[in-house]
């Protein structure tokens, strides 16, 4: 198991323009001291920084969704 850095203050946004939640700016094999607000969560090995968000609402890391394509 990795740990998420997360960024509270940096927003993640779905192409619709729904908010997400937080940005993971870095996936570490460790945690080390960083500045409030950012702090570390557990996360899974496949983690990606700015491919998955933090969703504070229930502690949850998700891939971000990409926008599906269009015909034309």
């Amino acid at each position: 198991m990795k740990e998420a850095l997360i960024a509270p203050s940096e927003k993640v946004y779905k192409y619709d323009g729904t908010l997400l939640g937080d940005r993971i700016p870095m996936v570490e094999d460790q945690s080390r001291d960083v500045p409030p607000p950012l702090f570390w969560v557990p996360c899974q090995d496949n983690v990606v920084p700015d491919r998955f968000y933090y969703d504070p609402a229930d502690g949850g890391i998700y891939p971000i969704p990409v926008k599906p394509p269009t015909n034309g």
